[in-house]
């Protein structure tokens, strides 16, 4: 045996959140990959009616991706993994549930600031979130909701199977100031997603009406 396989490396899908001013970013991976996703993607349309307006955008479209995850702490537990024989799921949600919080270092310094007076408090912001799924998509996102299914606890009420589907609207060029590193992420995946099109498409009308012919 020499362990070669033909099989294909099987790529992890993954929510990574970035806090700054801490350096590295937190990465989700999914345990099991779901088997399916939907996405939603709405035109963002110039207002006005008739004339060049019908045919005009005001920016890049508006997209949401909804998906489910599965969470089992089967494997973890065969093997007696000590994190998760004493919490279950806990931290895999936790790392998930987070992500609609505000830092609560920053909920205690606006509470000290609003004890003393102080008129001004710290903007209590969201992590900056990517949504990893292949190497043709990887969008920055904004986690809308989430929600939880526990299906089954150990003896202590720890969750150890659970469903979590999530809402991610994403966030595009339209959405991001220059400056912000999702501008120049999501303005890459449109450039890639053109490409994939180009590779798509038929070269002439032949190819669906049988003969060439001119439209325009």
């Amino acid at each position: 045996m020499t362990g070669y396989t033909r099989s294909p490396k099987l790529l992890k899908g993954a929510i990574v959140a970035f806090r700054p001013p801490v350096p590295i970013p937190s990465v989700i991976p999914f345990q099991f990959n779901p088997e399916s996703l939907s996405r939603t993607v709405e035109a963002r349309s110039a207002e006005g009616e008739g004339g060049a307006e019908t045919f005009r955008l005001s920016g890049a479209p508006k997209e949401t991706i909804k998906v489910e995850a599965v969470l089992d702490a089967a494997d973890d537990l065969e093997v007696q993994d000590p994190v998760v024989a004493a919490n279950g799921l806990h931290p895999r949600l936790a790392a998930l549930e987070t992500l609609l919080y505000p830092q609560s270092a920053t909920v205690i310094a606006n509470s000290i600031l609003m004890n003393i007076g102080t008129i001004e408090i710290l903007p209590m912001k969201s992590p900056f979130t990517v949504f990893i799924w292949g190497r043709h998509r990887i969008l920055p996102v904004k986690l809308s909701s989430l929600s939880i299914t526990e299906e089954a606890y150990d003896p202590n009420l720890n969750p150890i199977r659970a469903k979590v589907a999530m809402d991610l609207a994403v966030l595009s060029y339209s959405d991001l100031r220059m400056t912000h590193p999702g501008y120049a992420m999501f303005l890459a995946h449109q450039v890639v997603k053109e490409a994939m099109a180009t590779i798509a498409s038929a070269n002439s009308l032949g190819a669906v009406l049988g003969s060439d012919v001119s439209l325009l």
